[in-house]
């Protein structure tokens, strides 16, 4: 006890854990320091001033400014978050901002989610002193994946941080200096042209609404109007633990039967679960993983579930992709085989990834001109649409998808979280050797892979990003590696590169899976940390936990035929076509 040291937070003692800003000390003591430019897992960029605090010299009672995101505690500190001067800086602050921002907040994607709009209300702005510079909207909608309008941006930096030190992505910087400074890809290039991969993680750091999901949802409303169409749709794993935050049910809580029941009350005429095509991804990347050991590799195969990944890949290290398996993604594997043809049925998916919507436009991905998957919308779109048909979610009956095609495993739901993909396609590697016992299953999830990566704000990177571990599936030993945020996945190739041996490498664009993707609702790495756990929960409760078990398997391979015709309708060789 006596080791412990205190510094005082608004007249709350608040003990100081090291590495923590007084920002997020403020927040062990239940205190909301409001913030712009601040984000756990970015560096420390201090320029919105909004949570400036007052520290108080004890023996002379003179105070000082500092803001609160870059100040480190010092035992004994005296800080105050909430008088009269700090009200008085914040208030200014935000009448600034919203002097030079498009205040038509009932017409924006981000409307209710938006920090500039909440803090406006906790500050108590009922007006703005300064006149409107009523900046016109300047939108770049280039891009399948995310819109931007420079008028709703208020320069905080977050997006830059985001695409350079988390994604090592570099499509956005600031340009230009003074009163024409703005958030620009480089070369002042639209988004679809310049390198950007997709993957939305900009938009979820944004506060206001200048950065946000390519919205679809009217071209959607308009199929389920069309009484001469049938509209299907499949939903992601990661999904079901992302929608329920938004009607007020616990992250971790797996809400995928409310969500089977509220699409079929929008209009979807078939729902169904993408985890059975993700079983059989499991089936077809473990098989090019053990065909592949049996010669000697210089370059691990690496998975190919994550389009972002493979845009990453196309854009950035074109030479890596020969060695990325060539199993098509549990979405389209799924479209391209189970679900009707004809030129009035369509296919969609809820997907908690924005990269997704590029991936259902790529020509690869087209079959007599028509695309397999015709939409890819969103967590967010899809709660957008929830809403606005007045369902109860909370409350309605959980109902279950089309016939036998909800008969999937546990392995296939925690495709949805960084680690999960690998640990399944280990499973079925474990089955096809004869070596899956409980003890050898626990093995594996105790082996290292698991786990989500921790953001370090001082360094601007994350922690434990790339996660490595030697997995003895009977006589053979493999070294294996699970990335998350593309950063790391430019370690593990030049660790690659630099000689360091692995068989097998799983990379998720988003930190933390797909659970944190760019289509979800925005959330702390608390929340996704819960999502994660609601996955391994709901792991548990199906009745098998590895995809040889899984009898429909079977069922789909005689329904598509020959080992040439299963070829063509799972695997892809990308052509090159990454640029949107």
């Amino acid at each position: 006890m006596a080791d412990k040291q205190f510094i005082t937070i608004d007249g709350v003692p608040v003990e100081m854990e090291r590495g923590l800003n007084v920002l997020e000390h403020a927040k062990k003591a239940g205190i909301q320091i409001p913030a712009f430019c601040y984000t756990p897992e970015l560096s420390i960029y201090g320029a919105c001033r909004m949570c400036l605090v007052e520290i108080v010299d004890p023996r002379t009672g003179r105070s000082s400014l500092d803001s609160s995101c870059s100040l480190l505690p010092k035992a004994g500190m005296v800080i105050k978050t909430n008088t009269a001067k700090l009200r008085g800086y914040r208030k200014n602050i935000l009448e600034l901002l919203l002097a030079n921002h498009c205040r038509d907040c009932t017409t924006c994607d981000n409307s209710t989610d938006c920090k500039l709009q909440a803090f406006a209300v906790r500050f108590g702005i009922t007006g703005v002193r300064y006149p409107q510079h009523n900046p016109e909207p300047k939108l770049d909608e280039s891009s399948l994946c995310i819109t931007k309008d420079t008028s709703k941006c208020i320069q905080c930096g977050c997006c830059i941080r985001m695409c350079n030190e988390i994604q090592h992505v570099g499509a956005i910087d600031f340009a230009h200096r003074g009163s024409e400074m703005a958030v620009a890809c480089v070369g002042e290039k639209d988004i679809a042209s310049s390198v950007c991969v997709g993957c939305g993680q900009c938009a979820a750091v944004c506060p206001t609404g200048a950065l946000t999901v390519k919205n679809e949802t009217k071209r959607v409303w308009k199929l389920l109007d069309d009484k001469n169409a049938k509209v299907s749709v499949q939903i992601a794993p990661a999904v079901r633990v992302a929608v329920g935050n938004a009607f007020g049910i616990p992250p971790e809580q797996n809400t995928f039967g409310r969500l089977v029941a509220a699409l079929r009350r929008i209009g979807f005429d078939e729902v169904y679960d993408t985890n059975v095509a993700a079983d059989m991804t499991i089936i077809q990347e473990a098989a090019e993983l053990l065909e592949r050991l049996k010669t000697p590799q210089t370059w691990p195969l690496f998975t190919s579930c994550c389009p972002a990944w493979i845009q990453f890949v196309e854009k950035h290290h074109p030479e890596v992709m020969p060695h990325v398996s060539t199993t098509r993604s549990p979405m389209q594997l799924f479209s391209g085989t189970y679900t009707k043809e004809g030129q009035q049925f369509y296919r969609g998916a809820i997907m908690p990834c924005t990269a997704k919507k590029f991936e259902s436009s790529r020509p690869e991905f087209q079959k007599d001109g028509k695309k397999l998957v015709e939409f890819a919308l969103t967590s967010q779109e899809v709660i957008r649409m929830i809403k606005e048909s007045g369902i109860d979610y909370a409350n309605i009956e959980p109902e279950a998808v089309e016939g036998k095609w909800g008969n999937t495993t546990g392995a296939a739901v925690i495709f949805g979280v960084s680690g999960g993909v690998m640990e399944a396609a280990l499973r079925y590697a474990l089955s096809v050797l004869k070596l899956d016992t409980p003890e050898n299953y626990i093995a594996l999830a105790e082996s290292g892979i698991r786990g989500l990566p921790r953001p370090d704000a001082k360094a601007g990177t994350l922690v434990d990003g790339v996660k490595t571990a030697t997995i003895k599936l009977g006589d053979i030993e493999l070294k294996v590696a699970v990335v998350s945020g593309l950063a790391n996945a430019d370690e593990i190739i030049q660790r690659v590169k630099d000689g360091e041996h692995f068989d097998f490498v799983e990379v998720m664009a988003c930190p933390g899976g797909c659970i944190g993707g760019g289509g979800q609702p925005p959330a702390s790495w608390e929340v996704k940390a819960e999502r994660a756990h609601g996955l391994y929960l709901a792991d548990k409760e199906y009745p098998l936990n590895s995809v040889e078990k899984n009898p429909v398997m079977k069922e789909w391979e005689d329904l598509v035929g020959n080992e040439h015709a299963q070829h063509e309708y799972w695997h892809i060789h990308y052509a090159g076509h990454g640029h949107k």
